[in-house]
């Protein structure tokens, strides 16, 4: 780890406190360009409330309890689509990455999936499943399952065929080819597509909470919206922002521990 200034050579390193500095400053940044538009009136409140507000009305929605429910609900609804999907997703991309009668059997049904929204199937979900929690729960796992799948395939697919080559040579067979060259290589990028996709699904619940939904963090914001709060709307906009952003620390921090041999 050298100092700030190599740290801009390609693919430099940096230490931690320089990057959380660095993070800093652009949150930083960001404030000071959000209170020069409001705070001297250049933007009416409106449309865009200054940081003072919504931190007034955020103090206010945490007080009072509800919103902390409501993200309780949304938080269970997006872990327990993502972790159904993930489940199913893990063994069928790795089917489909390894073997190629399982990826002409697949993968082209699932790039057609991939590509139907999810939001369009949630007037169908509420006929099929209700507006219970299934129909949120159903809106993330068909948002997630069909990218997960080919996400996997193409992780398992950036495998070096030296590295099974060698593998063989050293007496592998080709039925343990899979469990001890092929995964073990391609989980730091397998965790890294959960990461990405992870962050899509909070996309799909927002949008199921729109709609036919009398709790979570999208429920609030439309209800906000209907009553023309604007603060409250950056409330939990900003919310699932901070989320997110803890969900990926915590991500980034478990590949380190797991996957360091691959840094």
């Amino acid at each position: 780890m050298g100092s700030l200034i190599d740290a801009f050579t390609p693919k430099g390193k940096m230490k931690s406190t320089y990057v959380v500095a660095v993070a800093a400053i652009a949150f930083a940044i960001i404030l000071l360009l959000w209170s020069a538009f409001t705070l001297t009136g250049a933007v009416d409140p409106f449309f865009l409330p200054p940081p003072t507000d919504v931190i007034k009305t955020a103090i206010s929605l945490f007080t009072q309890g509800d919103f902390i429910k409501d993200i309780g609900i949304t938080v269970f609804r997006v872990m327990a689509g993502f972790i159904i999907a993930a489940a199913v997703a893990l063994p069928l991309g790795l089917m489909i990455g390894t073997y190629a009668p399982m990826s002409a059997f697949l993968e082209y049904v699932v790039s057609f999936v991939r590509y139907l929204p999810a939001s369009a199937f949630i007037p169908l979900f509420i006929l099929w499943i209700g507006i219970d929690e299934p129909e949120k729960i159903a809106v993330i796992i068909l948002g997630s399952f069909p990218q997960l799948i080919l996400m996997i395939a193409t992780n398992v697919r950036n495998v070096p065929m030296s590295m099974i080559e060698v593998s063989y040579t050293l007496g592998t067979s080709k039925a343990d080819v899979l469990w001890k060259v092929i995964l073990p290589k391609a989980l730091p990028d397998i965790m890294d597509t959960f990461r990405t996709v992870l962050g899509w699904a909070w996309t799909y619940v927002i949008v199921a909470e729109l709609v036919g939904a009398s709790s979570g963090i999208g429920f609030m914001i439309i209800q906000s919206q209907r009553m023309m709060n604007t603060a409250n709307i950056f409330v939990g906009i900003l919310s699932i922002g901070f989320i997110g952003m803890i969900i990926d620390v915590l991500f980034k921090l478990c590949h380190k521990k797991f996957f360091f041999w691959n840094n």
